[in-house]
């Protein structure tokens, strides 16, 4: 088996040379925790970044930090560096993202194909946006705990918008970029109706890739597919992943592969550069290998991208005939509320929500002293406690703006400038927050910009307005309610 393997990969001749980004002719500047002797060697070449540009990874501040310390990036090639194979549960949202690393999985990715049904209702055939990607992965990757891969599609136009996507990308979170090599509109891998850029182009987006890559001050992982397997041949998708992995490709993968020999020969190619597999569930065209056969077969990591969108539906499904006929789900297909709780965090947001607790005796404190500022400053001999104060001193706001006992005429309203409008607000404790005085008059000059207050007239709600019969001192009234609050607000004339 080996035998034909290595058969199937010495077959396919080197890529042109004008076919490699000239970066990449002359020695890559972008650092790389794995071997390029492999992939170089099959193409006839070796081409190694100098030793003072591998060294110099700069890290862009708007990648999100990994629990582990460092970039999400970094560790995620931590994980692809460590031993063994890697199983990535592909995710379509927050929640789904939150519960895949709190199943201890070390990294996910998130599915076209998924998000597609999850967010729009729709089959992944091309019509869900850049946007929208980005939109939903910025989601994901806030609430997960774990490195995250993200599904760009084609990169969403040519060499230019790959750039532009994969730096939104990086601002996004996300720890990985999948780019594949399908033309507009893309189709779902396993499903019909595919069809591939030219080699030269492909090419181009890897290249363009990892120039925005660079541009950003990034490290984020790209992983180049190949849909040519079912496009085209098994030989066009070899050669095509020899060509990603020199143009700088992270994790080189082939969708679409129909069994174990093929599955064999794609491993072969590039051994320096790490391999993805896609475990289709539910009957693609790839055989479904456990994940102990897939790393003796030379793969790193294993996306599963139905499995949860997939079980959700059928769930889903289930619980709506069970209400639909009178019934709520089962316990066993239920979780109790409790532990739906538990898994959206209910619990620790009620442990952190405690230190910003404000109790009463803070709250007072903290209206006493705004309202200190408001009165007259006194003498450090005359300073009294504030608890001996029953409440708040009256506020006069504009005193003797006006002469009562001027002659000069001010119309029907001339009396309303000789009373005084008090306004009262006690808190839902009982607490009374303030207590302020300004000329009724005022209001006069308001009626000509705001003619009506709820529906009736101000100045002829002034002259009308009845007395507090409970408290007569307080004179006649003109408001009295409760805001959202449940503070009383007060207005009065005197």
């Amino acid at each position: 088996m080996a035998c034909h393997a290595a058969a199937l990969v010495q077959q396919h001749p080197p890529p042109p040379p004008a076919l490699l980004p000239s970066s990449r002719r002359a020695g890559s500047c972008r650092a790389s925790p794995w071997p390029r002797g492999g992939g170089a060697r099959l193409l006839g070449f070796r081409l190694q970044a100098p030793a003072s540009a591998r060294a110099a990874r700069v890290v862009s501040p708007c990648c999100s930090y990994s629990a582990g310390g460092g970039t999400s990036a970094e560790e995620l090639r931590r994980v692809l560096e460590s031993s063994g194979v890697h199983q990535a549960p592909a995710c379509y949202d927050a929640l789904s993202a939150r519960l895949v690393g709190r199943a201890g999985f070390k990294v996910c990715f998130t599915s076209g194909f998924s998000i597609s049904a999850a967010r729009l209702g729709l089959p992944d055939v091309g019509l869900i946006s850049y946007g929208e990607m980005v939109d939903q992965g910025r989601l994901i990757t806030e609430a997960a705990s774990i490195p995250v891969i993200g599904d760009a599609d084609n990169g969403y136009g040519n060499c230019m918008n790959v750039k532009r996507t994969v730096k939104g990308f990086i601002k996004a979170g996300f720890a990985g970029i999948i780019l594949e090599d399908q033309v507009s509109p893309k189709a779902c891998g396993h499903t019909q109706g595919r069809k591939v850029v030219s080699r030269e182009e492909a090419i181009m987006h890897i290249r363009a890739a990892v120039d925005a890559r660079k541009d950003s001050g990034s490290d984020i992982v790209i992983v180049a597919r190949t849909d040519s397997r079912q496009a085209l041949s098994l030989d066009e998708a070899l050669w095509r992943v020899r060509a990603f992995a020199d143009a700088g490709a992270d994790v080189l993968f082939i969708d679409a592969l129909a069994s174990r020999e093929e599955m064999k020969a794609f491993c072969a190619v590039s051994p320096g550069v790490p391999k993805m597999a896609n475990m289709l569930e539910g009957g693609g065209k790839t055989p479904i290998l456990s994940p102990a056969e897939l790393e003796e077969t030379g793969y790193k990591i294993i996306a599963y991208p139905l499995s949860l969108i997939g079980v959700s539906m059928r769930a889903m499904e289930d619980a709506l005939t069970a209400i639909k006929g009178g019934r709520i789900p089962p316990p066993g297909s239920l979780l109790s509320f409790e532990e739906i709780k538990d898994t959206l965090g209910f619990n620790s947001y009620y442990e952190e929500e405690k230190q910003y607790v404000v109790t009463p005796g803070q709250s007072s404190s903290y209206r006493s002293g705004y309202y200190d500022n408001t009165s007259e400053a006194s003498s450090p001999g005359d300073a009294k406690p504030k608890t001996e104060t029953p409440q708040e001193p009256v506020i006069d706001i504009l005193p003797q703006l006006y002469d009562p006992g001027s002659t000069r005429g001010r119309g029907p309203s001339t009396g309303i400038w000789s009373r005084t409008l008090r306004l009262r607000i006690t808190g839902r404790d009982g607490v009374q927050k303030i207590d302020a005085r300004i000329p009724a008059g005022f209001l006069d000059g308001m009626t000509k910009i705001i003619p009506g207050l709820a529906g009736a007239n101000i100045m002829e709600r002034l002259r009308n307005a009845p007395i507090d019969t409970e408290n007569p001192q307080n004179g006649q009234i003109l408001l009295d309610f409760e805001d959202a609050m449940g503070d009383r607000i007060q207005v009065f004339i005197e």
